[in-house]
């Protein structure tokens, strides 16, 4: 299903909603589904497309286009981005519009040319554009601004002066379909900024210092912004400063104090048990925790243990030691939480059990030290619990409350 709305005057949204993607990048569950935006601005001189879908979108999104302006009409296709899900209904889309008797102009990146060309075999009549380069399109004037990693170095924005509107390819996006497409829309938006999280975590990730350098790069520039259109979820043209703030909380590492994540693997129960015990004595201080398991069970969905980490105060870890080294489940979330969310200076507890040797815990201690993470521990436990281990973990429970409140 796609929708083609207007945004503001000659500003278009074209919009398809995905619910069958389950893993976006083939990585990050998704069960709320995403959308893929894309824009045109249609001007007495020609209009000018703004990316495209995902493929097997394709042809819809040629009809798309025809509902908000005539494909002889299509002079500059701008891409900011080369990953599929904003390029692969491009062949299609420039076969149609060349039978119709155009022949646009591709705008982007210097990068973005080979990328393309070679992802789909197809040859583009491209112009690369500079960082802060103009060009006049009827009486309306675009802005191309560099914002590399987010995500890919070869990303870019568009700026919208007469609109005061900014096209932000990834960057302000977010997971799920929204049941309408602006932000005027809806009384209250606080549900969605799971979403949002969710999606600048896993999209962003190791990048999100490069989310404060955008934000500093435009206010530098003076430039003022009164929409924000991106590729993946709602358009803001009520409160742009609602998703801006997000994404600059993210970008920043702004925790919220006293939350706590904590994440564990337990094969038979014995860490499940210590656990517990720490999830208890966190609570009875006065913690928030949100715990993701990974057991017989139960495996927690990576997209939103990622998005969580994002703001909480510690992290608390529990695993086992599995063929002398780490359980793999937990030895691809603690990669993932190097990777994605490594927030330097922020606590971390490590707890394990084992049987025969205890190096999991160690192991764990020094890929989240490496990634900035304060820890404390690892505390090892071989078998059930005693007193004695009991009184170790809730020294350990109030050195990480003192640092997270």
């Amino acid at each position: 299903m796609h929708i083609a709305k207007k945004v503001v005057e000659n500003l278009h949204l074209l919009r398809v909603d995905d619910p069958d993607t389950r893993f976006f990048e083939g990585l990050w569950e998704i069960p709320e589904g995403i959308t893929y935006n894309a824009y045109v601005l249609a001007t007495d001189e020609g209009s000018v497309v703004f990316d495209t879908w995902k493929g097997r979108y394709a042809d819809e999104f040629v009809e798309a286009v025809k509902e908000v302006t005539p494909l002889s009409k299509v002079r500059y296709v701008v891409l900011h981005h080369g990953e599929p899900d904003h390029t692969g209904a491009l062949p299609t889309f420039l076969k149609a519009v060349r039978e119709a008797g155009s022949d646009p102009l591709v705008l982007g990146h210097p990068m973005i040319k080979g990328m393309v060309e070679s992802m789909y075999g197809i040859k583009l009549r491209f112009k690369p554009v500079k960082d802060g380069e103009t060009l006049a399109v009827g009486d309306t004037e675009l802005r191309f601004i560099y914002t590399p990693w987010l995500h890919w170095p070869e990303t870019i924005m568009t700026y919208v002066p007469e609109h005061e509107a900014l096209i932000t390819c990834d960057a302000f996006g977010a997971y799920s379909i929204p049941p309408k497409a602006f932000d005027d829309e809806f009384d209250d938006l606080r549900w969605y900024e799971k979403h949002v999280m969710r999606y600048a975590v896993n999209v962003i990730g190791k990048f999100r210092q490069h989310v404060v350098k955008a934000l500093e790069k435009i206010r530098s520039a003076g430039i003022k912004v009164s929409v924000i259109a991106p590729s993946h979820g709602i358009v803001w043209r009520r409160d742009p400063s609602f998703i801006i703030d997000i994404y600059r909380r993210f970008g920043e590492g702004t925790v919220t104090k006293g939350k706590v994540v904590v994440i564990y693997s337990s094969m038979y129960g014995f860490v499940e048990n210590i656990i517990d015990h720490v999830v208890k004595e966190l609570e009875l201080r006065g913690l928030t925790v949100t715990t993701f398991r990974f057991t017989e069970y139960e495996h927690s969905r990576l997209s939103e243990l990622l998005g969580e980490l994002a703001d909480a105060a510690a992290l608390v870890v529990g695993v086992s030691t599995y063929e002398g080294g780490v359980v793999p489940s937990m030895e691809h979330v603690v990669n993932l939480i190097a990777k994605k969310a490594a927030y330097p200076g922020r606590p971390a507890l490590v707890v394990g059990a084992y049987g025969w040797a205890p190096t999991a815990g160690r192991i764990v201690k020094d890929a989240l030290t490496k990634a900035g993470y304060e820890v404390i521990g690892p505390i090892e436990v071989k078998g059930a619990l005693t007193d004695e281990v009991k009184s170790a973990l809730n020294a350990a429970v109030r050195e990480l409350s003192e640092k997270a409140t």
